[in-house]
């Protein structure tokens, strides 16, 4: 299973945001023990960067995105992906984005702490306690 992995499911790990960390660990230890693959949308990255350089340095951002990349692939955001968001006329383009970019990367699902922001998701969208519970699911005994 490859999901597309929304960056807020991330930050829950890396900050250790309670309650949502524990939920967000276990598919994060799922997706490196190769039980599914994960993805993160190009500008998840960024993201990622700007947020960790704000709070620790230079130094440290690089360090949370290249472990991050140690863990997750990257889903290309290139102008169809951007214009295909533009397209969907979402309330929240990044949300937007993130489904466009899922979709063109082959993701069967979309994780996320916030699916009411992908209502109208092409691909199926889960929380992470949801999504884990489908990789289990799909995995032989």
């Amino acid at each position: 299973m490859r999901l597309l992995v929304d960056l807020n499911l991330v930050l829950d790990v890396l900050l250790d945001r309670a309650p949502h960390a524990e939920a967000a660990a276990s598919l994060w230890a799922a997706i490196e023990d190769g039980q599914a693959e994960g993805m993160l949308a190009a500008h998840a990255v960024t993201t990622l960067h700007y947020l960790a350089a704000r709070s620790g340095g230079r130094a440290f951002a690089d360090q949370c995105v290249a472990g991050v990349l140690g863990v997750f692939g990257v889903a290309p955001v290139d102008d169809a992906v951007v214009r295909q968001a533009l397209a969907m006329a979402w309330p929240d383009f990044e949300d937007a984005a993130c489904s466009a970019a899922g979709v063109a990367a082959g993701c069967h699902a979309l994780a996320t702490r916030d699916p009411g922001g992908f209502k109208r998701s092409a691909l199926p969208v889960m929380t992470a306690a949801e999504a884990l519970s489908a990789i289990r699911s799909s995995r032989p005994a």
